[in-house]
């Protein structure tokens, strides 16, 4: 993928991920404990669904920040090369997520169990 594709692809996502961020600040918000408006089951479901708004919040601020790390890499020359190894990463696995950094290999030794160093 060249430079100006993944930096297009890569901006793209940001926007939506920051367009859906602003989206889901409601969701966020704190649940009020007003037992007179609100019953106790509903303060409940209102509750998990805050708390699942907000760990939504965190997977797209972690996406976010690998979006940044990738733009970065895109304007130093390294974006689509693997972290792991150094090789080319495949260009459909950078087309189904343009923020990726490990070959398709470096990423399965990572998932192997017993791979992983202590």
């Amino acid at each position: 993928m060249d430079a100006d594709t993944a930096r297009r692809h890569l901006l793209e996502l940001r926007q939506r991920l920051l367009a859906e961020d602003a989206s889901s600040a409601d969701a966020r918000a704190t649940v009020q404990l007003d037992q007179a408006s609100v019953g106790r089951l509903s303060r409940m479901d209102a509750m998990q669904q805050q708390q699942m708004a907000l760990a939504e919040q965190r997977r797209r601020g972690q996406t976010l920040q690998r979006i940044k790390t990738a733009l970065l890499r895109v304007e130093d020359g390294s974006y689509g090369e693997c972290t792991g190894c150094d090789e080319p990463i495949a260009e459909a696995r950078l087309r189904m997520d343009p923020a990726i950094t490990l070959c398709l290999a470096c990423a399965s030794a990572r998932e192997t169990p017993g791979s992983r160093r202590g």
